[in-house]
């Protein structure tokens, strides 16, 4: 009888992840060698892309040297079954399991290791997307598995706290930390790679934490002229996390105003930057450049429904979501399509988006600031001092009526931004800086936070109640307003956190009745609102 000792391991487990929302689960690369007819097999609700990886890993394999058994029935199969699988992530795990089932690393020693790679054919590796939000996964569970990924992910992954990294440029980078028997004079393999915090040009390292980056100042609000009070209602937006739209002709400034106003937002705490990071992970488009600064998207109209709230098979996030956290700027607000704007309703009031399709359920944060701009009528002069406006009363009505009402009550600011004539608007004096606008609305909202733990947009029920602290005359002028104008419950509730809004950043305890007046204007830039 053979001795069975002495025979190669026909069957590996190597540990990787899968994405699905900020959940990153675990999956198992379970690679089995048997005798029969030559085969590849995989299995394990794979993608296309995962599918291909034969082809990759195969030729990576050969290329770099190494020896595939293609004498051998492979199987790889992905577990758990039901879990959907996508992109090329899998390809490093699905060489290592192949190499470690047919002896030429010791499979024992990639237990305490995940994997996550793409292969080129030459046996290269290349950065996948959600590297953070994979490392994020790892923490939350408390995991103490290290991560092996390839350059650009592993120093996206860096940035999650207490994340041990190690970044690998090549197949063979990976192969050398765990062949079977090291000469004695070898390195002690992965754990003794010294911490760089960039992969370097080669080889294998392991990447340091990484560095806070410097904050960068973006578009200043002292380049926009005049437009006083559109600019303080970005202020107050600001301070209380509120929603914004502004109104008025083509020129005015209205997208140079929402450009400016992620700069007014306060600093992101530890816990929304990595957050908001992870998600744009997941989406490829995490930059260490932008590291801890507040992100701003601005789709075009033509935006559907999927792109803007997420969606796809698998779930991916939407514009809402890669502006958790940040901005959601929609210029041109009557022309994007109906059912894309219902969609915000929901986000707009629970702060997260839940995509649901029939094998598969995600759900992503999406708190963010809504900054929408529009034209109040289709020529876009209704109301201009520049000039006169060709639209009939009806064609306004119908234009502005794009946007339903329910979804104008969930926008708490509605500001009219006028054209400024020429002369004018070049004697305009330069006005305040962003960053002297951004202390007041730190100190504001830091008020609010410490009052009731969440910006004043988010009050509702019994916290609103508690923390609105209205003056009685103020609370009578809400009463006879809300009355006269027709408002409905949510208009009104919002009204006064607005006003809440300016009680805070006036420094008052209380609301008084020229916090609820001056609230009160922000709800008049449009015929229906």
């Amino acid at each position: 009888m053979p001795d069975m000792q002495r025979e190669p391991m026909s069957l590996a487990l190597i540990q990787s992840r899968s994405l699905l929302g900020l959940e990153s689960p675990g999956v198992t690369v379970e690679v089995h060698l048997a005798n029969g007819l030559p085969s590849f097999t995989l299995v394990g609700l794979a993608d296309v892309e995962v599918k291909e990886a034969r082809e990759r890993v195969r030729a990576a394999i050969l290329n770099a040297g190494l020896e595939f058994p293609n004498n051998k029935r492979i199987t790889v199969n992905l577990a758990p079954a039901d879990l959907p699988k996508d992109s090329g992530r899998f390809d490093l795990p699905i060489a290592l399991g192949i190499l470690a089932a047919s002896g030429q690393i010791d499979g024992q020693r990639l237990q305490d290791y995940e994997f996550a790679g793409e292969l080129s054919l030459t046996g290269a590796l290349r950065p996948v997307r959600g590297a953070l939000a994979t490392a994020l996964a790892l923490q939350r569970q408390q995991q103490a598995a290290a991560l092996v990924l390839p350059p650009g992910s592993a120093q996206e992954a860096a940035f999650a706290p207490s994340a041990r990294v190690f970044c690998a440029h090549h197949l063979l980078d990976v192969v050398a930390q765990f062949v079977p028997h090291a000469p004695a004079d070898a390195p002690a393999g992965p754990a003794a790679a010294q911490e760089q915090p960039d992969c370097g040009a080669s080889g294998w390292h392991r990447v340091a934490a990484a560095p806070a980056a410097p904050m960068t100042d973006g578009p200043d609000l002292r380049e926009v002229r005049g437009q006083a009070q559109a600019k303080r209602a970005l202020e107050i937006a600001a301070a209380g996390a509120h929603g914004v739209l502004m109104v008025g002709p083509p020129g005015s400034g209205k997208s140079m105003l929402a450009q400016r106003f992620a700069g007014l937002l306060p600093p992101m705490t530890d816990s929304e930057a990595l957050e908001t990071a992870a998600i744009a992970s997941l989406g490829g488009r995490f930059s260490p450049e932008r590291w801890r600064q507040r992100p701003f998207a601005g789709p075009h109209h033509t935006a559907s429904p999927v792109a803007l709230v997420g969606g796809g098979s698998p779930p991916r996030p939407g514009e809402i979501s890669q502006a958790h956290h940040g901005v959601l700027f929609l210029d041109e607000l009557p022309e994007f399509a109906r059912a894309a704007l219902e969609a915000l309703r929901e986000p707009l009031e629970t702060g997260h988006i839940t995509i649901a399709r029939a094998a598969q359920r995600a759900e992503f944060p999406a708190r963010f600031q809504l900054v929408a701009a529009m034209n109040p009528c289709p020529c876009g002069y209704w109301g201009s001092r520049v000039r006169a406006c060709r639209c009939t009363p009806d064609q306004v009505a119908r234009y502005q009526s794009r946007i339903s009402g329910p979804l104008l009550d969930r926008i708490d600011l509605h500001v009219e931004v006028s054209a400024l004539p020429a002369q004018e608007l070049l004697e305009a004096p330069g006005g305040e800086t962003s960053s002297a606008v951004r202390s007041r609305v730190a100190r504001a909202r830091s008020t609010a936070m410490q009052r009731q733990g969440v910006p004043n947009h988010l009050l509702q029920g019994a916290q609103l109640d508690a923390h609105l602290q209205l003056q009685p005359e103020a609370l009578q002028f809400a009463h006879k307003a809300a009355a006269k104008l027709g408002w409905s419950a949510r208009a009104t509730h919002r009204t006064l956190k607005v006003a809440r809004t300016i009680a805070d950043l006036a420094g008052s305890a209380a609301i008084a009745p020229e916090h609820v007046a001056e609230a009160m204007q922000y709800r008049r830039a449009l015929m229906q609102a």
